[in-house]
């Protein structure tokens, strides 16, 4: 039976029925992985917004005059178009991010306290690896091409 209140106990089943914890072993191995795979998720975010703050500025530097660019150059391909493999990789890790994101939403659901907090924590680690040092990622400051003093 799937309880519908937090619980705290060793018995617990994680996303498939295969996955069930009955000793303290397995119960301890599961609290790790949880933890494990809750830091890989914001690894995995922190690697995402690098990559497109990364391929943005690459595509600045490189992107010719707006009035020498083919009208569908920007959106086919060529320096951070609509296909580009900066995006297209981009596009992957937000979608293996988010299946990660859904699967610990769905541990966390299957209400068992000590899984809560183990994910819990290992997103708390894994910001606080990988994500709270973010003041070089933070948003690029547009220089205003009128000089109004």
């Amino acid at each position: 039976m799937m309880h519908m209140t937090f619980y705290w106990s060793k018995d617990v089943t994680i996303l498939i029925d295969s996955w069930r914890t009955t000793s303290w072993t397995s119960y301890s191995l599961t609290l790790i992985a949880c933890l494990i795979v809750s830091a890989f998720y914001q690894y995995l975010e922190d690697l995402r917004v690098r990559l497109k703050i990364a391929s943005s500025s690459a595509a600045k530097d490189s992107s010719p005059a707006p009035i020498q660019t083919p009208l569908l150059g920007t959106k086919l391909g060529g320096a951070g178009g609509r296909f580009s493999a900066a995006r297209l990789g981009g596009a992957v890790l937000f979608g293996v991010n988010a299946a990660i994101g859904y699967l610990l939403m769905l541990a966390v659901m299957s209400f068992n306290g000590g899984v809560f907090v183990a994910i819990v924590v290992g997103l708390a680690i894994g910001y606080l690896a990988f994500r709270s040092g973010d003041d070089d990622v933070a948003a690029t400051v547009v220089d205003n091409p009128c000089a109004c003093a």
